[in-house]
């Protein structure tokens, strides 16, 4: 079942629920536009994020952000049975977490990996991620924009 969230509309006399989608950001990601702003820009996220909250006002669009790899792997067992779609980019956590790819793989909802930077131009170690099999794809190396990317894939594919 599915949960309505910021309001209702009426569709041909229905009651249209919203698409529930979730952005959990992994560690570091709390620096976005302080740290590394070569790779990863000037924009914080929680100012890109606000951004995607108006562009998609047809979603149920929430954000969740841990250094701590138990509370990323709790938030997925919290909302991985409720929400339509995760968004996760789990940072370095990507590259050595087992855990974290087990509890995308035990909840339903479907989920795609994004990286803000390529992280095949990057070290060798980071050109494997323990997530993606658990994922329905992933987008690397588009900067911030990876993440609109994905909320448009769970909008033009709600059933999949």
């Amino acid at each position: 079942m599915k949960y309505p969230s910021r309001k209702s509309i009426t569709f041909k006399a229905e009651y249209r629920e919203f698409m529930r989608l979730i952005i959990i950001n992994g560690p570091n990601l709390n620096l976005l536009g302080k740290r590394e702003t070569d790779i990863y820009g000037n924009q914080s996220f929680d100012s890109y994020f606000l951004s995607l909250v108006n562009k998609n006002l047809e979603i149920d669009l929430s954000y969740f952000q841990s250094n701590a790899e138990g509370a990323i792997i709790d938030k997925i067992h919290e909302i991985g049975f409720e929400f339509d779609g995760i968004i996760i980019n789990g940072a370095g956590y990507s590259h050595t977490s087992v855990a974290i790819g087990d509890a995308l793989a035990a909840v339903p909802a479907r989920s795609i990996e994004v990286h803000i930077s390529n992280v095949y131009a990057r070290e060798e170690f980071r050109h494997h991620s323990y997530l993606t099999k658990n994922c329905v794809g992933m987008i690397t190396g588009l900067g911030l924009t990876g993440y609109q990317l994905a909320i448009n894939y769970f909008i033009e594919n709600p059933e999949l």
